[in-house]
């Protein structure tokens, strides 16, 4: 079993993954500024800002996987990009696989087409937030080869507003972005997590981005 650390683990994303990883008996601890409205059992909940520097970095010791998964809103706008580059260099000193919720607007809305960024009008409001998903994959892209990383690109419709079933299952892509029969790119958090986790446990995505939908 891995010892996962989870960096924004009581947010949609975040508290979804500790509670598969903790389903599947891994040793989990969450970190957040806030505890969880419903505490999962066996869980290690550390509570605190990782602007703080000694926060972040005992977040890296004793973990096989760091997977961060902080939200870019209110006051950690703009401030999500210094805490990766941070972690790419400790998690790079300690050995530790970092994992990175990211966004869609990255993905490619067709074989060699442009990005969603680039077709799709991004409201001024959600911009800053977006444009933190494109810095990181960029900068994840230019850490040191010797870091092990993967960035998980969730489906355009994501979070907690989105009436996503749970399903169970999921697919899986490169670059490309997934959509429905109906052109819907929808996954819901928890079975973001099994993907996640399945990642954690069999990795196949070393150094590289890959997308989830249903």
């Amino acid at each position: 079993m891995a010892r996962v650390k989870v960096l924004g683990g009581t947010g949609y994303g975040g508290e979804a993954v500790v509670r598969e990883a903790a389903r599947r008996g891994h040793t989990v601890t969450s970190y957040s500024r806030r505890p969880p409205a419903e505490p999962v059992d066996g869980v290690d909940y550390v509570h605190g800002s990782l602007l703080d520097r000694d926060l972040l970095a005992q977040s890296v010791r004793d973990a096989d996987v760091v997977f961060e998964a902080l939200s870019p809103r209110g006051d950690m706008q703009g401030e999500v990009e210094g805490v990766v580059d941070d972690l790419i260099r400790l998690a790079d000193q300690a050995d530790v696989r970092l994992g990175v919720l990211g966004g869609a607007s990255s993905m490619l809305v067709s074989e060699d087409g442009p990005r969603l960024f680039d077709t799709a009008e991004t409201a001024p409001e959600i911009l800053p937030e977006v444009q933190t998903g494109l810095d990181v994959l960029d900068a994840l892209k230019q850490a040191p080869e010797s870091l092990d990383w993967f960035y998980v690109s969730p489906a355009a419709s994501f979070g907690s507003w989105v009436d996503a079933q749970v399903t169970g299952a999921y697919r899986l892509s490169d670059d490309v972005l997934l959509t429905d029969s109906d052109g819907k790119s929808e996954i819901s958090g928890a079975d973001l997590a099994v993907a996640v986790v399945d990642e954690i446990e069999q990795p196949r995505y070393r150094r590289r981005r890959f997308h989830v939908a249903h």
